[in-house]
């Protein structure tokens, strides 16, 4: 999970590494960052079924294994100063995370019992893998291969110490069983699944969009690309999470943000990054919380795949506003998310005081 979440923000710390190296327009740039999602979401949705047939533990140890293998092919472009062997580079890392973060959420939380710990090791992948990969190819030579080589080297040593896990798979029960748990898999969809674009809507904005916006540094970069999923493990860690909570802070980090590109201020852009970091670790706990304890033991994976891919399609913000961008400016665009966010913190906690009336299956 650490090596999923590491792999992920690697790429996104480099962001503007790639438009000096190689020379690629800001659409280029978020359109490669979103290839990420684009084979996350295939690999989330056939991982999870998998692994609930099959067994957590071969899926989450293959998909660790394409993890590695996407990491090489943009060490590759890199290395040859192409970008064709980014696109595939992306594209399997989307794939390779998406299995590991449908096989191994549910691996985890049914090995440690704890629904929580899943998005800490991700959010501690996220954290760390943005901060190295930016200090790396700030200081390190060949800039664009090194900054890779942790993530490899994790890889490895995570797959070897995985080995070693016993598979948590347990047969499904009978259909009559399963159907019992059917009145959940709407409240599920009715209240978990809304709330997922914005665990990921929150941190892009803030490590990718924010920079972007004021044309910071590498380093800057990447200590956004830190700061935004360490302020999540730490809230995720010790707070207890309400939807209208992480919302109301993805509201008020957004609003910051606007504010601080309006004005290209950075320690203001700072602020909102941790400001943003809070609601994604809320949004993201809650996420899982919920998942975990509507879901059927048989179908947790699947169930967790379906929240994880929801979430993902945050990821697609930064490349949205970018298109929007053609249409008004950026401080704008922000607001307008800040109230949207807003919008629906009113209407979660509309739902929250609503009685819930179960099915008898």
């Amino acid at each position: 999970m650490l090596a999923s979440g590491w792999s992920a923000n690697q790429f996104s710390a480099l962001l503007g590494a790639y438009r000096g190296h190689f020379g690629l327009t800001e659409s280029s740039v978020t359109g490669l960052f979103a290839v990420y999602v684009v084979g996350l979401i295939p690999g989330l949705l056939i991982a999870g079924p998998l692994a609930d047939r099959g067994g957590r533990r071969g899926v989450a140890l293959t998909a660790l294994a394409l993890n590695v293998l996407s990491t090489l092919f943009l060490m590759a472009g890199g290395a040859w100063g192409h970008t064709w062997p980014l696109l595939p580079g992306r594209f399997l890392t989307g794939v390779g995370a998406g299995a590991l973060l449908a096989a191994g959420s549910a691996w985890v939380k049914e090995l440690s019992g704890s629904p929580r710990r899943p998005g800490l090791f991700v959010s501690a992948g996220f954290a760390t893998g943005g901060l190295a990969a930016a200090l790396i190819a700030r200081w390190a030579p060949w800039p664009m291969v090194t900054a890779y080589v942790p993530h490899v080297v994790l890889g490895v040593a995570a797959g070897w110490f995985a080995l070693a896990a016993p598979e948590t798979h347990r047969p499904a029960p009978a259909h009559g069983v399963a159907a019992a748990h059917e009145h959940t898999g709407h409240r599920f969809r009715r209240t978990v699944l809304p709330l997922a674009p914005w665990v990921f809507a929150a941190p892009t904005i803030g490590f990718v969009t924010l920079p972007s916006s004021l044309h910071t540094g590498l380093v800057l970069t990447g200590l956004a690309t830190a700061v935004v999923p360490g302020t999540g493990l730490l809230t995720a860690r010790h707070a207890r999470s309400t939807p209208t909570a992480g919302l109301l802070f993805v509201a008020a980090g957004t609003a910051t943000a606007a504010v601080a590109a309006a004005r290209g201020n950075e320690p203001l852009a700072l602020l909102a990054a941790i400001v943003l970091g809070a609601g994604y670790g809320l949004a993201l706990t809650h996420g899982l919380t919920r998942t975990a304890a509507l879901a059927p033991p048989h179908r947790l994976a699947r169930w967790t795949a379906r929240f994880w891919a929801v979430a993902y399609l945050g990821m697609f913000t930064p490349y949205v506003l970018t298109l929007l961008g053609r249409l008004t400016t950026t401080p704008v665009l922000l607001a307008a998310v800040a109230l949207l966010a807003l919008a629906h913190a009113g209407f979660a906690a509309f739902q929250a005081g609503r009685p819930t009336r179960a099915r008898t299956p």
